[in-house]
């Protein structure tokens, strides 16, 4: 049943704690409609989901009913999540003319792409994407729906029950408030060669990172760089085959891409990977053999594919791992936007932190060379430094999110008839925590050590 109860994967609490119903007939279409405050996306028993994004029902609020903690809803819960985390919502242009000269345009860019400066880059690319700022959902800077409705449902099995609290698993290791992970996309020469620089600065913070490779662009260097980067405890993971814009383009030619980037992979021993431009097509990634992806944006406003997945936490694309972008690019940042400053870094982590969620960075070496972008980029550094120990940050390579976030769905929450305790992998360094409402809103607690022993620490507010 876990594995079909996206709120249990979430939580990792009991699941006779949180179970879910279907009240009514679903409709045979998907569509918006709203609950708890935020956007869904799927099938409604009783109403017809409406076609566009805004103009949709309200669901009821759902009930529980005898035995306690199981909640009636007009919808799929766990569906409606799915939807959102792997952008279902997301259709088909019905302009078959803007289609095929969207893509004529997208094929003469990348043809064009490699004798392109940076100026004429950006010209064409704020031509692009005119109007991102008017886009309604996602949300910008950072969409937190899931997060929502994760609440939500928490809030009605609460009020329903009548239990003081629901225990669950926290979500990161030690009860760390949320997870920084910092990436680095290496696209060119220039940018190879400034990746020395780069760790350096890097480890000046005390901060590793992952950098990502393209592997038919390295050619022979591609394992004496990934070796010089490991040498030092950086993470070394793939970035698509060539970097051509054109991964996606069609299944045949997709699956064919993929067993080479997949025997790249075995031979360096990646365990991670990221589409170049972070285009994507979450249902073909059955033909990666990758442990984690990290393709897919929060909210892909200033992307080269809009859409997103909605979250600030990781989740699971059948056997994948998905770690999602939840902050701006660097180069959106300073060349899309022209934006010398760390002031939306800083409100994204702020948003992505109350939610405790995943603090994920995309930054380019190629990028960061500019005296002027090296210097914002040592001023994120020197902020999340100082957040590490004032906010309680885990600082992580993505593969130890990876193995964490594995570890923790196989965890399990038991009672011993005197405290609540986790078992599976890794549970010494996991935290057993409590959703509670106080004033009508959820909050949760997390136990200081892995015995209980000690006294809980403050409730955490969620934001709304």
């Amino acid at each position: 049943m876990t594995e079909h109860n996206a709120f249990v994967r979430h939580f990792r609490c009991p699941e006779a704690l949180a179970a879910f119903v279907v009240v009514g007939e679903l409709s045979e279409e998907e569509g918006y409609f709203s609950f708890a405050g935020a956007t869904c996306f799927g099938r409604l028993a009783g109403h017809r989901p409406s076609p566009f994004f805004g103009s949709g029902r309200t669901a009821p609020a759902g009930n529980t009913q005898s035995p306690p903690y199981v909640l009636q809803l007009p919808f799929d819960f766990s569906e409606v999540i799915e939807n959102l985390q792997q952008e279902r919502y997301r259709r088909p242009s019905r302009d078959a003319g803007r289609s095929t000269a969207g893509a004529a345009a997208k094929f003469f860019y990348y043809f064009l792409r490699p004798g392109l400066s940076v100026a004429v880059r950006k010209h064409l690319q704020r031509l692009r994407l005119r109007g991102w700022e008017t886009i309604a959902f996602p949300q910008w800077p950072v969409d937190n729906t899931v997060e929502t409705l994760m609440d939500g449902a928490m809030r009605l099995l609460l009020e329903g029950s009548g239990a003081s609290s629901i225990p669950f698993i926290w979500f990161w290791p030690e009860g760390a408030r949320s997870c920084v992970v910092m990436t680095h996309d290496v696209e060119g020469p220039s940018g190879r060669d400034f990746c020395g620089q780069l760790m350096d600065l890097d480890d000046s913070f005390g901060i590793k990172s992952s950098f990502q490779l393209v592997p038919d662009m390295e050619g022979e260097r591609l394992g004496e760089l990934a070796a010089q980067f490991r040498s030092r405890g950086f993470e070394v993971n793939l970035h698509d085959l060539n970097h051509d814009g054109y991964l996606f383009h069609n299944r045949k030619e997709f699956v064919k891409r993929a067993a080479r980037i997949n025997a790249y992979a075995r031979e360096l021993g990646c365990l991670g990977f990221r589409a170049g431009a972070m285009y994507r097509k979450q249902h073909w990634y059955d033909a990666l053999d990758f442990s984690y992806d990290m393709s897919v944006p929060n909210g892909g406003h200033l992307e080269a594919q809009r859409g997103g997945c909605c979250t600030v936490m990781p989740y699971f694309i059948g056997r994948i791992l998905e770690l999602p972008l939840t902050t701006v690019q660097d180069y959106s940042l300073f060349h899309i936007l022209g934006n010398y400053s760390i002031s939306l870094w800083k409100e994204q982590i702020e948003l992505i932190a109350n939610r405790h969620g995943l603090i994920t960075f995309i930054t380019h070496p190629d990028y960061l060379i500019e005296g002027r972008a090296r210097s914002v980029y040592t001023d994120l550094l020197t902020h999340l430094d100082r957040l590490r120990t004032t906010n309680n940050l885990w600082f992580a390579l993505p593969r130890d999110v990876d193995r964490w976030w594995r570890h923790r769905s196989r965890m399990e929450l038991t009672h011993d008839g005197e405290r609540w305790c986790i078992a599976g992998p890794d549970s010494d360094r996991a935290r057993v925590a409590h959703a509670r409402l106080v004033g009508g809103r959820v909050v949760y607690s997390v136990e200081r050590s892995a015995d209980r022993s000690a006294p809980p620490a403050p409730p955490q507010a969620v934001t709304r």
